[in-house]
């Protein structure tokens, strides 16, 4: 999305995942590229995992999928690539997949705004995996999160990841989020950063890295392990695996298989070199890059971002849940305890 197609909105909107979520099974079609199939495996249960086809978050599972992980746990995964966490929600809850892979504060905005009858089982990443970085020529003047007062700010989508950490680390900083105009973009702020289109935004890697090049200053990276502790308090649960709640006992055979594959997944990809990491990963989805630099930022964070095992940490999770309180995404007295399974990896 270009900058010209931006919205702008000075208050946190919550019911942006319910009217994401009520379009229905029936646009779920509209909403998912043609997936990239894998290699069939007649030997594997065959099943279909949405993901939001972003980088950093695809790691482990593109993994699984290139070192035949998923084959080596009697599994046929066929990754189908959507245009964002929501978009992946939408095709399990609407039917279109089995499994989807998002970030916690898209199942929990699902399940609590929505009612959307899913459970969580396994996870695959602990960290954001955004930084909230100045434009360049606005380093000088935008030196802390309050100095956003009267600033733009671009994230991908309101009620989205970014927004909701946007709007938490604004209250923690005691900063008015009234103050601040919020320009939805979508995940392509580079160049609008460098050109000084807009003043903030919340990037990922390797956008990170060539903005610091270019004299962006770094007001908050959650890639970094002392930073989530500073602005967050820990670890803060990304990632994870969800599945219909009405088929979870019905495929819990296949969830162990799955969460186990993924497990491994975890392992090996702290073993890999940058070029092996790259070569995991679908060439679609690194064209353009400088692939040597990209590895390079892989190994930097891995140990960072992507957890030991497939556990759920339920304390990183609650994190997650009190931010999008913060931010006004879910009620304060919203119940989410049922979202969360512990019983598929050991809890």
């Amino acid at each position: 999305m270009s900058c010209c197609d931006q919205t702008t909105a000075r208050v946190p909107d919550t019911d942006v995942s319910r009217r994401a979520m009520l379009k229905g099974a029936a646009l779920i079609a509209s909403v998912i590229p043609a997936a990239r199939p894998t290699q069939s495996n007649a030997q594997g249960k065959q099943i279909k995992l949405a993901y939001c086809s972003q980088l950093l978050c695809g790691v482990p599972y593109e993994v699984a999928r290139s070192a035949d992980i998923f084959k080596k746990h009697g599994l046929d995964v066929e990754l189908v690539y959507t245009r964002g966490g929501n978009a992946a929600m939408q095709a399990l809850v609407g039917g279109a997949v089995d499994y989807a892979a998002t970030a916690l504060d898209v199942a929990i905005q699902a399940y609590a705004n929505v009612g959307a009858d899913i459970r969580r089982f396994a996870v695959t990443g602990r960290l954001p995996l955004f930084a909230l970085v100045t434009a360049p020529r606005a380093a000088d003047q935008i030196r802390s999160i309050k100095d956003l007062e009267g600033k733009t700010v671009a994230v991908s989508g309101l009620g989205n990841a970014d927004h909701a950490l946007t709007l938490y680390l604004l209250k923690e900083a005691h900063a008015d989020a009234g103050k601040v105009q919020f320009a939805t973009m979508g995940v392509n702020l580079l160049e609008a950063l460098r050109q000084g289109q807009i003043d903030a935004g919340l990037v990922q890697e390797p956008a990170l890295t060539l903005l610091s090049k270019s004299g962006a200053r770094v007001l908050v990276n959650a890639m970094n392990l002392a930073d989530a502790q500073k602005y967050l308090g820990g670890t803060y649960e990304f990632m994870g695996m969800a599945v219909r709640g009405k088929e979870f006992a019905a495929r819990r055979p296949e969830m162990i298989q799955l969460a186990g594959a993924l497990a491994d997944a975890l392992k090996t990809l702290r073993t890999l070199s940058g070029e092996q990491l790259i070569a995991a990963l679908p060439r679609e989805m690194t064209a353009g890059l400088d692939v040597k630099e990209f590895g390079d930022i892989l190994v930097r964070y891995r140990d960072a971002l992507y957890p030991e095992s497939a556990v759920i940490d339920l304390d990183a999770a609650k994190r997650v849940a009190q931010s999008l309180i913060a931010g006004g995404l879910i009620k304060p007295d919203a119940n989410i305890s049922g979202l969360h399974d512990t019983t598929i990896v050991g809890g």
